[in-house]
């Protein structure tokens, strides 16, 4: 974040930064060294300073008069140092400078234009050469008649170190410019924060002995008064005896390092007390000055044209904070304004979205780093080891092949070098995007911290805008490698010994594909679905369309295609649960099918766990907890099936009644995908279910109402359901107590749990349990 902090003119810290008016800052020292007097005619300007400009000036030339109305003549002509100047305006030839001041003096009505910077203008910031003082004159006078003489028949013009823009100064000079409050309180707590680091290392030092010739030296045990030196107790014996003339000299202890606040304190100070070696943002106070501002509160800021009126509105039109003086005496009387916190939020608001995309990219880059790096060890690696593979070949043709053995190697480095050329420049070029986005990210973050709605506000739209811009530079491929880490260089090593001098890399004929590689760090199982991934094995130069996958039914019976196509992973669902599946899978091209991988043998879940589906249920049914939780919004039975589908295996599930009002009749079983779902389950031939009030229960299939059980349900009961597709049975349970005798005889298919209820009860699905061993029998009431 720290080159979001410097001046763009003496690469320091911001130090009483402005905003100019193409949105960029600048320190207001520096904008005093940048700002040129542009004359109405050519003749007004003195004679020594055409001729400065003609002949141009050395590097350490001083940087031209300050333009703000409020400096005194003598420090304001001054500038900043000569350093700045030296570094950002050497003198420039009288036609390009005079085609400079042509292109800039076109725009000065507007107020705001275009600088195309001439080729002796270094980063487009001008800076005028001061006046020659006159011989037998002071400094300080030269530079007051110099500034006197520039202002009284010329305008003034500031033109921007990064967009090259210029724009003209009113009566007030550069204080007509707005100071950026937010940025120079972002500096000074970032000063802060560096200082206390400095002022804690400093603190962990520990004196050392100045005599030692140890490595490291010893640590100081004793210091001298009078000699001024640190020594170890090894060296104070050896060196300064307390004897003969040392034995008047005074020994004690040496002093403790300066405690971490002392040295926070004193770390900001000398940093805000020396000059800037870029020239010239200089603290008027220096350090005590600088001690100060850091101590203070922040004043809260007021209206420029009326310095007694906080802030309180913002102009639309003009976009700045206002007064209500200026809507009611000043020009924006007839412009749109809102409300100033109104308009804070919202334009923070867009900034955190504009980051968000920043964020997502910058997330993006650091993943495509180290796609890229891994890219990197693999080409370091499939070069080493198709290196290897060409040394055994070469080998095995004997004398005859080392000769051209030299050259295949020459071949295969340069290409190596060639792709790590490619990709550290591309690791390079996205490792500036990145630090530049992190950098303008970070300062954002600090932005939208800070609680000054109007100091937001003047910077947020250009922030906002930025923001934008850096998002666009990720454009579509930037985050795609340029290169493969595949080496496509085949040996051919069968040809006959008298065509050994021209052994060279050549397109062998397609084969058919070699046996795939299953990748079995990355084939899984969940529920009852298996993901499985293969690669390619190394050194394939035949080319591969697509592969086949194959899987068997679970029992161990025929293989079956379960895909076919150009991906290397692939997800099969709607298996069964507690089953164990073999897979293999095999590639293809247009010579043919290559051979089958090894068999993979994948276990399927015991237990299942699912949730309620959103996507099957009645648009009245209302899920919560995760869709683990369904009630409804109408006073019909509505139905909602499970997540999950089963063909075979026992499954045994639970449902807690969390409310229970009015006596309604919640319905529990299994369903097909296809049942109807705006009436209470089992009502249709697509859903087995048994239906419960608060005293007994029925079961029921195609409106058809058996096995009536007594036992109800009421707040906090447990209903269970035991599905046994092995033996064709479905058996319900509250509270741990069977209802009624099973049914679902001699039913085959997919089945899905399903549920009906309205409004009046509300339940939660409890999954992957065990099939309970310990429940009991049922209580028969008859029919």
């Amino acid at each position: 974040m720290e080159e979001e902090l410097k001046c763009p003119v003496c690469g320091s810290l911001f130090r009483e930064p402005i905003i100019l008016p193409c949105s960029h800052n600048v320190c207001l020292p520096c904008a005093r060294t940048i700002a040129v007097q542009t004359p109405d005619g050519e003749p007004h300007l003195p004679q020594p300073l055409l001729h400065s400009r003609g002949s141009g000036l050395p590097a350490g030339a001083a940087a031209a008069p300050p333009l703000d109305h409020d400096a005194a003549a003598g420090p304001a002509c001054s500038g900043g140092g000569g350093s700045a100047a030296g570094g950002l305006g050497g003198g420039a030839g009288g036609g390009g400078d005079h085609a400079d001041k042509l292109s800039l003096y076109s725009e000065t009505d507007s107020g705001y234009g275009s600088y195309t910077p001439s080729l002796k203008s270094p980063n487009g910031v001008r800076v005028l050469p001061m006046v020659p003082a006159p011989p037998g004159s002071s400094a300080a006078a030269a530079r007051g008649a110099a500034c006197s003489s520039l202002s009284s028949s010329s305008s003034s013009s500031i033109t921007c170190p990064q967009c090259h823009r210029s724009a003209s100064l009113d009566h007030r000079g550069l204080r007509g410019f707005q100071r950026n409050r937010l940025l120079e309180a972002i500096v000074q707590r970032y000063q802060q924060g560096r200082g206390a680091a400095q002022g804690a290392s400093a603190a962990s030092a520990v004196a050392i002995c100045q005599l030692c010739d140890r490595t490291p030296p010893e640590p100081a045990a004793t210091l001298c008064e009078q000699c001024d030196v640190l020594y170890c107790a090894a060296c104070q014996l050896k060196c300064h005896p307390s004897r003969g003339p040392f034995a008047k000299h005074r020994l004690v202890q040496p002093p403790p390092p300066p405690a971490p606040g002392e040295a926070a304190s004193a770390s900001p100070g000398a940093a805000q007390g020396a000059p800037s070696g870029g020239g010239g943002c200089k603290s008027p106070g220096g350090a005590g000055a600088g001690a100060a501002g850091g101590s203070a509160a922040r004043k809260f800021p007021t209206c420029p044209e009326h310095e007694m009126e906080n802030y309180s509105m913002y102009c639309v039109s003009c976009r700045t904070p206002v007064c209500y003086l200026c809507l009611e005496e000043g020009r924006h009387g007839k412009h749109e304004v809102k409300p100033l916190g109104a308009m804070w939020k919202q334009h923070k608001a867009q900034l955190s979205q504009a980051l968000n995309g920043v964020s997502d990219k910058a997330k993006e880059a650091k993943e495509f780093l180290v796609q890229l790096k891994n890219i990197l060890q693999q080409v370091q690696e499939n070069g080493l080891d198709y290196e290897a593979c060409l040394v055994a070949q070469c080998d095995a043709l004997v004398d005859a092949l080392t000769r051209q053995k030299a050259k295949l190697l020459t071949k295969v480095t340069k290409e190596r070098e060639h792709k790590l050329k490619m990709v550290w420049d591309q690791i390079n070029h996205c490792t500036l995007k990145l630090r530049q986005s992190t950098g303008l990210m970070e300062y954002c973050l600090e932005v939208i911290k800070e609680n000054d709605p109007s100091g937001f506000l003047q910077i947020s739209d250009a922030l906002i805008k930025r923001v934008q811009v850096s998002q666009e530079q990720w454009v579509k491929g930037a985050l795609e490698p340029k290169v493969s880490a595949e080496f496509d260089l085949t040996l051919d090593s069968e040809p006959l010994l008298q065509a050994i001098h021209q052994l060279d890399f050549i397109q062998m004929k397609c084969r058919v594909p070699p046996g795939p590689l299953l990748q079995l760090e990355k084939c899984c199982t969940h529920n009852n679905s298996v993901t499985l991934a293969w690669r390619m094995p190394p050194f394939t130069h035949s080319p591969v369309d697509g592969y086949i996958l194959e899987l068997d039914d679970g029992d161990g019976g025929q293989f079956r295609e379960v895909y076919v196509g150009k991906e290397t992973l692939c997800t099969i669902d709607g298996l069964h649960f507690n089953s164990t599946y073999n897979a293999r899978v095999k590639a293809f091209n247009s010579s043919g099918v290559g051979p089958y991988s090894k068999t993979v043998v994948l276990q399927t879940s015991d237990v299942a766990w699912f949730t309620f589906d959103p996507n099957s249920g009645h648009r009245d049914i209302i899920l919560s907890n995760d869709n683990q939780t369904a009630t409804c919004s109408s006073y019909d039975d509505r139905v909602v099936l499970g997540t999950a589908a089963f063909s075979k295996g026992v499954h045994y599930w639970e449902l807690h009644v969390d409310r229970y009002d009015n006596h309604p009749d919640p319905a529990f079983g299994v369903a097909r995908a296809s049942v109807v779902k705006d009436m209470m389950l089992g009502k249709d031939d697509k859903a087995w279910a048994m239906y419960v009030d608060n005293n007994r229960s029925w079961f029921m299939h195609c409106n058809s109402h058996t096995n009536r059980t007594e036992g109800g349900v009421c707040k906090g009961a447990t209903v269970g359901v035991l599905l046994d597709l092995n033996k064709h049975t479905l058996t319900f349970f509250i509270n741990g107590q069977q209802q009624g005798p099973t049914a679902f005889s001699h039913v085959d298919g997919v089945f899905m749990p399903a549920l009906s209820l309205n409004r009046n009860v509300q339940v939660t699905l409890h999954t992957g349990l065990e099939v309970p061993t310990n429940l009991g029998r049922p209580k028969l009431s008859g029919n």
